[in-house]
């Protein structure tokens, strides 16, 4: 995303409605108004806005990287690691697919940037972040349809000579990034589309999609539940800024097809009316699971029926913690638990990487 395109996405304080109406609202993040306009001006704890503030790229290193855009369809953000192109050769390719239940954020925001630039440099790996369309103006499957097209623009630009870009920025990838390689990584709603997409590019054959190569796949703390509320839901967990029931069950409402209930196939891989999981052509997984999450009994049991299905599937545990509780800087930076489970996630990610 451009500069410019990322500065529409800023999360601001409140704004007038011009004499429009409120018909629906979800915790503070979302607002439907009577004229079928969405408002996401963000009304929740001001001491969170910070968080949802649009990081601009920079080509002069800080902290070990480099920022670059790639404006297009669709818009990708690049973090390129400092390191040694001599010693260690390309890099693998981490895309990440954003949470925020296919209605709100941006991959510009402070809330990824803080966690997605250190993992570049902890990996090593050129880290992709792409913008994905936004329900209810744009209902799944369109997000998934972006997915897969991140993953065509990467190949396109892996099989473009050199020199041929215009965009330096695009030729700074092309040379940098083992295309072989490439790790989907999704955050909450995003973890769906890690498996979404990586089922629909392997239904394509691995001959289809040469030289790229999705090596596997990282759903943290994913979006999947069922229509019936799971024990974890109905347990006293506090409210998180990032994750509430009612966040759960309208966001979904918004973005899933219309008339369909949580146990669609896009939010419940594991039940009766999806592909049953041992016909779902996946890569290697590992999966983020947060102990303390609202949804962390249907994560766990998408594990289990991965399993059970025969896929290769790695289980991590976030003990003590909530959803998305690392994408949360503040936390991350000031309570050392937090810190040492976000860590934890880092060299998970590490490891998984460096395996296959």
């Amino acid at each position: 995303m451009a500069p410019a395109a990322a500065s529409q996405h800023q999360a601001t304080t409140v704004a007038p409605t011009s004499g429009r109406k409120v018909v629906d609202e979800v915790s503070g993040w979302l607002r439907v108004m009577d004229d079928g306009s969405i408002d996401r001006t963000w009304t929740g704890p001001p001491e969170a806005l910070p968080l949802m503030q649009p990081v601009q790229p920079y080509a002069v290193p800080r902290d070990g990287h480099t920022l670059h855009d790639l404006p297009g369809e669709p818009n990708l953000r690049v973090y390129l690691p400092e390191v040694d192109a001599g010693s260690v050769g390309r890099l693998p390719v981490i895309v990440q697919l954003h949470g925020g239940g296919f209605c709100i954020s941006h991959p510009s925001w402070v809330l990824y940037h803080h966690f997605y630039a250190r993992l570049a440099c902890a990996v090593p790996a050129v880290v992709v972040t792409a913008e994905l369309p936004l329900a209810p103006e744009q209902r799944l499957p369109a997000q998934i349809h972006t997915g897969v097209d991140v993953l065509r623009r990467l190949r396109s630009i892996a099989m473009s000579d050199e020199g041929s870009l215009d965009d330096p920025a695009a030729e700074l990838l092309r040379k940098a990034a083992d295309m072989s390689r490439v790790f989907l990584v999704g955050d909450s709603s995003g973890g769906n589309l890690v498996h979404l997409v990586a089922a629909r590019v392997g239904e394509d054959g691995a001959d289809a999609w040469a030289p790229l190569r999705v090596a596997g796949g990282i759903p943290i703390h994913p979006g999947f539940v069922r229509a019936t509320r799971s024990k974890s839901e109905l347990q006293d967990t506090p409210d998180s800024v990032f994750f509430t029931l009612d966040m759960l069950d309208k966001f979904l409402a918004m973005a899933l097809p219309m008339g369909a209930t949580k146990d669609h196939p896009y939010t419940c891989p594991m039940g009766p009316t999806a592909p049953p999981l041992e016909s779902v052509p996946l890569p290697p997984m590992l999966v983020a699971v947060a102990e303390k999450d609202l949804i962390r009994d249907t994560n766990l049991e998408y594990c289990d029926a991965l399993r059970a299905a025969g896929k290769e599937v790695e289980v991590l545990i976030n003990r003590g913690m909530s959803h998305s509780f690392y994408l949360n800087k503040f936390a991350v930076d000031m309570d050392p638990t937090t810190g040492e489970r976000a860590q934890e996630l880092i060299d998970a990610i590490k490891s998984f990487v460096a395996r296959h």
